[in-house]
């Protein structure tokens, strides 16, 4: 292990490793995601208990993935092998890579999309009687324009990684995060400055507590997994790049928070100009690639906004895509001795290629189905990361440090080199019963309720 630590890259400061993993964080998650979610789960009860499950499922898991990283100075395979040798627990780590791998391959379709639509928004705004919908439809039903938006997506995640951590994933981190930040805050002067932005905003802020039901629970818990980009060897990944002085508890909230705030920023730019302008706030995925463009259609200075806003969703997707095609390319570093650029190539190919079936799933392959399942070919991919993968990774590597490695070392690891705040019996209980019971119960309700439909 101390050729690793002494031949291992680290971040060069620690404001570049939390901009890094608070890109990660901070996707398509955020910004896509999680506003249709909460407008699906009737708007704020949905964010209060997303805030509940990221105190008790998100801070605790990130904590924890990051300290495995950090005291191995390993890969997920290699760290799990490093802190139980000769046993099978090196399969936990597999899982994180492979879930890595599965959700890259379908995420690249979306961000492709919103990579696309930095320049189909200037078309869509520019004509107020155009049919939004039919724009979107028609882009994901043809064939070869999807795929070449993909693959663009994709050579940029690849050159990044390649340029390696701190010169490819850092820089970048620190250009790219100040900048979503910036655009974020514009879009939303812009979305509460219209006139009957309030209503949206009160959606948005007032809990309607009877509006919650089991999927409310399920689908903010699972949002908090997909958005913190638990469960898939990440922050294992990026956590192996820092030193013994870096501190873990504070720059684990950090990333929580930064996430958190994004998220809720997100709503705050889209839901009063959705309310504004009289479209519904439950438009589902389509609430970004259709009623957006329609809104900003209507709005003054449409084009500038919506170019904008797709831009910051691309920054937002490709600061996530990065960490995740760090992940595969760290195992084939760390366990088979490949190098960065060689790695980072090959493994960003093979993912772009395991991609198209999802791609292509709203064209040539529409209409096939995974048995059991009524969902297209992205969407299977998404019920099978987000149902089982990720909470599965998530739910072995706590019970492996709650129970296996112990709490104690990883409460003893998380605490060194800590200036600001520690972590103590509170997050050992958290690690231990709370995190592994609130998982079981999700996936639980999940596979039944996708199941029994």
């Amino acid at each position: 292990m101390n050729d690793f630590k002494n031949n291992r890259e680290h971040w060069a400061t620690r404001a570049g490793f939390i901009l890094a993993a608070a890109g990660s964080a901070i996707g398509l998650g955020n910004i896509w995601r999680f506003p249709y979610m909460t407008g699906e789960h009737g708007g704020a009860a949905f964010i209060v208990i997303y805030l509940i499950a990221i105190c008790l499922i998100g801070y605790p898991l990130i904590v924890n993935e990051t300290v495995l990283g950090r005291v191995s100075q390993r890969n997920p395979v290699g760290a799990f092998k490093a802190l139980a040798p000769n046993s099978p627990w090196w399969l936990v780590g597999a899982l994180g890579v492979f879930t890595g791998f599965v959700i890259l391959s379908y995420y690249v379709v979306v961000a492709g999309w919103s990579l696309a639509y930095v320049y189909k928004v200037i078309v869509a705004t520019g004509s107020p009687d155009i049919n939004h919908a039919e724009i979107f439809k028609n882009h994901i039903a043809s064939i070869w324009e999807p795929i070449c938006w993909q693959a663009l997506f994709m050579i940029l995640t690849i050159g990044i990684i390649a340029a390696g951590v701190v010169k490819g994933i850092q820089r970048w981190s620190t250009i790219l995060m100040p900048v979503l930040f910036i655009i974020l805050l514009i879009l939303i002067l812009r979305s509460v400055t219209l006139p009957g932005a309030s209503e949206g905003i009160i959606y948005y802020l007032k809990p309607d507590f009877s509006e919650v039901t089991g999927r409310t629970l399920l689908g903010a818990i699972s949002q908090a997994f997909f958005s913190l980009s638990l469960g898939m060897g990440v922050f294992i990944t990026y956590g192996s790049y820092l030193q013994s002085k870096d501190e873990i508890p504070f720059s684990a909230a950090s990333v929580a928070g930064l996430d958190t705030a994004v998220a809720l920023l997100a709503g705050f730019a889209i839901f009063p100009a959705v309310f504004a302008l009289g479209y519904a706030p439950g438009a589902g995925p389509g609430l970004v690639f259709i009623t957006l463009p329609a809104v900003f259609a209507q709005m003054p200075l449409g084009i500038v906004f919506g170019v904008l806003f797709f831009v910051l969703l691309s920054i937002a997707a490709l600061t996530s895509a990065i960490s995740l095609l760090e992940v595969v390319s760290a195992w084939l570093i760390d366990e088979k001795g490949w190098q960065r650029k060689k790695a980072a190539i090959c493994m960003g190919l093979v993912i772009f290629i395991a991609g198209l079936p999802a791609g292509l799933g709203y064209n040539v392959l529409d209409g096939v189905h995974c048995p059991g399942l009524k969902t297209d070919l992205l969407d299977t991919y998404d019920w099978f990361a987000n149902s089982i993968f990720l909470p599965l990774g998530g739910l072995l590597s706590a019970i492996f440090v709650g129970y296996i490695w112990g709490t104690k070392k990883a409460v003893d690891e998380a605490n060194k080199g800590c200036t600001v705040f520690t972590i103590g019996k509170w997050w050992s209980i958290l690690i231990r019963y709370v995190v592994p019971v609130l998982i079981v119960a999700i996936m639980a309700v999940g596979i039944y309720d996708t199941l029994s439909k």
